[in-house]
């Protein structure tokens, strides 16, 4: 299939898509605002007063979906190299948490308050190569698991996007060792025939095993 065939079944796909009608009738930023909104109410992830974290944000599905279901209680940080429009009740930082200034920057909006569930919906550019799209995957998932590793409380959550494929299995053993419970999700807003899925940790450890 050539590209312009790939991009015009794509587009015909995308503007019949339920979610995607549903996300403009109800002015959600993305289709993936329902993905989370399954899983958030599946395994329970949120409780009024909360501090969660979004990585990759944009262009703020998730920050908005979770914004909506805590109501007012609580804190969203949303954190992305892209820029993003603000969103109400959404602390957002626009830069690249590897970098040690956006990192005490981020550090810095949290005011000693610990991190309750870190969210990442991060995926690379597509190139459509396997052999090129899961490393990148799997680099931007190490990424993620880092960063929960060094800012989520004991006892916290984290629920991440992954893609089937080479190193996804050692990736979900890392999880293993970190958090007490470990499952895999595939929410029904998600694609059929999408690689992805969500990983979700449960009971961060103290200690890595």
């Amino acid at each position: 299939m050539s590209r312009s065939q790939s991009s015009q079944r794509w587009l015909k796909e995308h503007f019949s898509d339920p979610f995607v009608k549903k996300a403009q009738a109800e002015g959600m930023r993305s289709r993936a605002a329902y993905k989370l909104e399954e899983l958030l109410q599946r395994d329970r992830l949120l409780k009024p007063g909360m501090v969660v974290v979004d990585l990759g944000a944009a262009p703020g599905g998730w920050s908005q979906q979770v914004r909506r279901q805590m109501g007012d209680k609580g804190r969203v940080f949303a954190l992305d190299i892209l820029d993003m429009p603000p969103l109400a009740g959404v602390d957002f930082l626009h830069g690249d948490f590897r970098d040690e200034q956006v990192l005490a920057t981020f550090e810095g909006m949290l005011d000693g308050a610990a991190v309750d569930l870190v969210l990442s919906d991060m995926a690379p550019n597509k190139s459509g190569v396997d052999a090129v799209d899961q490393p990148r995957m799997m680099y931007l998932a190490e990424l993620a698991l880092d960063f929960a590793d060094n800012h989520l409380k004991t006892g916290g959550a984290f629920l991440i996007k992954l893609f089937h494929g080479e190193g996804f299995d050692d990736y979900v053993k890392e999880m293993r060792r970190r958090y007490d419970k470990v499952v895999i999700r595939k929410p029904e807003a998600s694609r059929k025939r999408s690689p992805e899925v969500y990983a979700l940790g449960q009971g961060k450890r103290a200690q890595i095993k």
